[in-house]
């Protein structure tokens, strides 16, 4: 058990007096909460208990010695340790002091276990998450797969956890067990070394690839015909968009990647197509299981908080060597996209030894995971890395026939391989499930009643076995897989060159990453790493028949196969997930692209600068992280300002138009207006032709039965409402729906511009009538939302961010959501910006995915390097560092970023030593 001592040393006059001005602040909401009925619970003394100590000194058993933790005015720490166990082990107990709750959380989602803190509203997400197995993968790889050293400093971190945790009753550790026990006695138990593990499942849940393009390809069958869903998935345009390899290629001869050469390639090794219906896609039948699937899937919590998963989202690297810039030496960006949450997914720290030798041998910061050892992103004293979503497939759906107690492969029957769980309800009784798994993976058909009434009436071709009481869905999926993703993470944060970079990333098996790279010695380079499927027959673009085994994967990607450049002749790289290679690589990596909007914005401005022998400084990188400029908007506005429009309040907003830059700003109110436009066009041009269960849910309408048969009049239609999440609906105006559109522009009579007519509004024939629609439907959404006068309008009123506690402030009481949560703020940006503060067309114009962190690495003087978080170091509602990043970010400012020791040292306001 911790013993502390001089628990008031070193805290400033000042602070001490913000301190004091906040507690006044919690008392009088407390004295609310008392009128309420609710001060019992929450009391001033419930909401300071909870406060880490970060002065004096603290005494844990288990130390070799003693080690330091330094704090910066905004409560980011940097540990000094001896040995590689005592900065790990502080490291746990650190994040624990700042980020428990979160951390616990974090590991109920991993193991299914949510129902246990909060009810039976939970139950039907654990046993998804039960059924997928994260956690027993996550312990089998403990078990069988991690280097000594890996489980080393994962013991080490655990029980720095467990020292914060020893004695500690839940008003100890976060003002929300104090809520929690409104309805349970829940507990907090030791935290384990899996339960760090287990957490690389959720991160690569959330960065799972083209799973949902799979399930909406499927889904569009039901309305729309195999010409008219490849129009909505049009090719990536390489010609205009760079991939992120431009230089060497794939060599047949040797078998491997050839950064230095153009090498030689073969074509796509899986035959394209899925096998079950030809051209039709899926089966008929299979609409209500993919449906319900999809709706189990928007259930899901975004447990990494990584947020809507699909095309359109994503994150932004590039690096520069140093003959383009100020410095002479590289300069590395980083933002991933992620869903904002509070606190941030995102733990700023910096884990130093003393003195780097065999014994401790780190010296690295950056951004890590709360709950999970290591540095994730960030740089060490001689290289900085930066990782991006790659985007490749490694999720495939497989149509499973059943038979007797098991399923069909090429004729056969085979068992299921089946077990029990168990899940524990607070406040109720417990639930036991049957978790089937068939060879490609578990059955998530299981999982939701509409998935259990598999397909009666599916159409399937000639060669697929009849279909009896139906088929399920299962899912094969390379995180499923046992791995060792975790001896990565500390292979990269004491990598000292390209060649120790590669190794560690070849362990970064889950999920697959752009990895950025740059060094002191001037290198700069990108590697694709990853457990990456080859497949039988199949794309992974449509669910594969199960009972063929021909379409079952054949094996994965060699190291040495996959993509890399270094010191590439352009003296940049740019990943932004865009096509990572062209065409002629001779696998199938995806078929779902991003589109390539952002990596082509940076790509330009990039050039701008360095064109005619200009250089690039590190406050240049911060500026085009905060890029405003709409792509979209380039290509549309000239056709919208030729449009004839004779209503005057509609005229007035188009006139908004001329002039425009086209940058996205907080305050632009023809931003406001053409994304409002943007928006019914898309709604009009396509949302309104897929089916329910891609459409927003509430948005409904009267079309025509799925069962065309017979006669075509409004008698026959029907009155169908949208199932879709918010956050996930369609068409959800990401890049690909630039693409699009860009395809059709042209082509004023087009099909997609054509709508039939209703009670309010006359058909459309042709382009110009479906944008004069879209710019009426769109000034009179604005008046609503907005006002009539078009001077009070801003795209920042519509675009707000709310950052919300991902559990208690989102289903707590009102009263509770009003503690835990901040905002609004207004932002600038919007969907593939380069600032991506991503919005779903389909679902409103709320911030949906934001930069959760920015960062600017200088490799010539790491003190010169600059970084930022979405919210703060501290997950505790009323700490000074909750949200005191907040408004920086908005305005896209980055902070000091100190990693000498002399540097960290002039910049500590707080300081903590932990004693053996």
């Amino acid at each position: 058990m911790p013993s502390t001592t001089n628990a008031s040393a070193g805290s400033p006059p000042g602070k001490k007096k913000g301190r004091r001005a906040r507690l006044i602040v919690i008392v009088l909401v407390l004295a609310v909460l008392a009128g309420l009925g609710f001060g019992a619970y929450w009391s001033v003394d419930s909401v300071r208990a909870s406060m880490p100590q970060t002065t004096g000194s603290i005494q844990l058993d288990g130390l070799d010695g003693p080690v330091q933790v330094k704090r910066d005015s905004y409560g980011i720490p940097q540990i000094y340790a001896s040995t590689d166990h005592d900065l790990f082990m502080a490291q746990g107990y650190v994040q624990a002091q700042d980020r428990f709750y979160e951390m616990d959380v974090r590991r109920h989602t991993t193991s299914g276990r949510l129902s246990e803190m909060f009810g039976k509203g939970q139950v039907k997400t654990d046993e998804f998450l039960r059924t997928m197995g994260w956690r027993r993968v996550a312990q089998k790889e403990y078990d069988t797969k991690l280097s000594p050293s890996t489980k080393k400093y994962l013991q080490a971190y655990s029980k720095g956890v467990n020292s914060y945790l020893g004695g500690k009753s839940g008003k100890d550790i976060s003002a929300e067990y104090v809520a929690l026990g409104f309805e349970n006695d829940y507990k907090p138990q030791k935290w384990s070394p899996v339960d760090s593990v287990a957490w690389l499942k959720a991160m690569a849940w959330d960065l799972r690839g083209n799973m949902q393009e799979e399930i909406d390809r499927s889904l569009m069958t039901s309305r729309l015909g195999p010409k008219q869903i490849a129009d909505l998935y049009p090719d990536y345009p390489y010609t205009r968009h760079k991939p992120i390899v431009q230089e060497g290629g794939y060599n047949s001869a040797t078998k491997s990647y050839d950064a230095s050469s153009g090498g030689t390639s073969t074509q796509s090794a899986g035959a394209a197509g899925t096998g079950l219906t030809g051209d039709a896609g899926a089966p008929s039948g299979l609409q209500s299981q993919l449906g319900g699937l999809s709706k189990v899937l928007d259930e899901i919590p975004d447990s990494a908080g990584l947020g809507p998963n699909g095309n359109g989202i994503g994150s932004n690297s590039w690096v520069v060597s140093g003959d383009h810039t100020i410095t002479g030496k590289p300069l590395l960006a980083n933002d991933p996209h992620l869903a904002p949450q509070l606190p941030s997914v995102w733990y700023q720290m910096g884990l130093h030894c003393t003195s780097v030798s065999s014994k401790c041998q780190y010296d690295t910061s950056g951004y890590t995971f709360a709950g999970m050892p290591g540095v994730v992103i960030g740089h060490n004293q001689n290289i900085s890395w930066g990782l991006t979503n790659s985007g490749v497939d490694v999720t495939d759906l497989y149509l499973e026939k059943f038979s007797g107690d098991g399923y069909l492969v090429d004729d056969r029957t085979v068992p299921f391989k089946t077990r029990k769980e168990t899940i524990k309800v607070a406040g109720g009784d417990s639930k036991t499930i049957t978790v089937r798994e068939t060879d490609n993976g578990p059955l998530l058909s299981d999982r939701n009643s509409e998935l259990v009434k598999v397909g009666k009436k599916a159409g399937v071709d000639a060669a697929a076995p009849d279909r009896g009481d139906g088929y399920g869905i299962a899912l094969r999926w390379t995180a499923l897989q046992p791995g060792n993703t975790m001896d990565a993470v500390f292979g990269l944060d004491k990598a000292s060159n390209w060649s120790e970079f590669r190794k560690a990333s070849a362990d970064f098996q889950v999920p697959s990453q752009n990895l950025t790279y740059a060094d002191t010695e001037g290198n700069i380079g990108y590697q694709l790493p990853g457990r990456i499927p080859t497949r039988g027959e199949g794309d992974g673009s449509l669910p594969s028949p199960g009972w063929d085994s021909k379409y079952r994967w054949t094996g994965y990607i060699k190291q040495d196969e996959l993509p890399y450049e270094f010191n590439p002749k352009r003296g940049y790289i740019v990943t932004a997930n865009q096509a990572v290679v062209d065409d002629s690589y001779p696998y199938t990596l995806t078929k779902d692209w991003g589109y390539g909007t952002r990596s082509q914005r940076i790509t330009d401005l990039i050039e701008s600068k360095i064109k005619d022998g200009g250089k690039i400084s590190t406050d240049d990188m911060r500026t085009m992280q905060m890029d405003n400029s709409s792509e979209i908007a380039k290509l549309l506005v000239p056709y919208l300002q030729k449009i004839d429009v004779q209503d005057k309040d509609v005229r007035d907003a188009q006139q908004l138009l001329e002039n425009w830059d086209y940058t996205q700003n907080p305050d632009s109110a023809a931003a406001a207006y053409f994304n409002s436009v943007w928006r019914n066009i898309l709604k009009l041009a396509f949302g309104n032709k897929l089916p329910k269960e891609l459409r927003v849910e509430g948005q409904c309408l009267s079309v025509e039965p799925v069962d065309k048969s017979g006669p075509a009049d409004e008698d026959r239609k029907v009155r169908e409402c949208g199932e879709r999440d918010t956050h996930s609906a369609q068409p959800d105006g990401g890049d690909r729906w630039f693409e699009v559109v860009r395809k059709i522009i042209k082509d004023p009579k087009n099909d997609w511009w054509k709508t039939p007519g209703s009670r309010t509004n006359e058909p459309t024939e042709n382009r110009d009538q479906l944008f004069k629609r879209a710019m009426e439907d769109a000034r009179w959404d604005l008046t609503a939302k907005l006002g009539k006068d078009i001077d009070t309008w801003s795209w920042g009123r519509l675009h707000k961010l709310e950052l919300k506690n991902q559990t208690l402030g989102t289903e707590g009481p009102g009263w509770l959501q009003y503690v835990l949560n901040r905002g609004p703020w207004k932002l600038g940006g919007g969907e593939a910006a380069v600032n991506a503060t991503g919005w779903n067309a389909a679902g409103g114009y709320g911030v949906d995915w934001v930069p959760s962190m920015r960062m600017v690495v200088n490799m010539a003087d790491l003190d010169k390097s600059k970084w930022i978080n979405l919210t703060g170091a501290s997950g505790h509602t009323f700490s000074d560092h909750y949200t005191d990043q907040t408004e920086k970010w908005v305005k896209g400012d980055l902070l000091p970023w100190h990693f000498s020791e002399k540097a960290v040292g002039d910049s500590t306001e707080d300081s903590l030593v932990l004693k053996p």
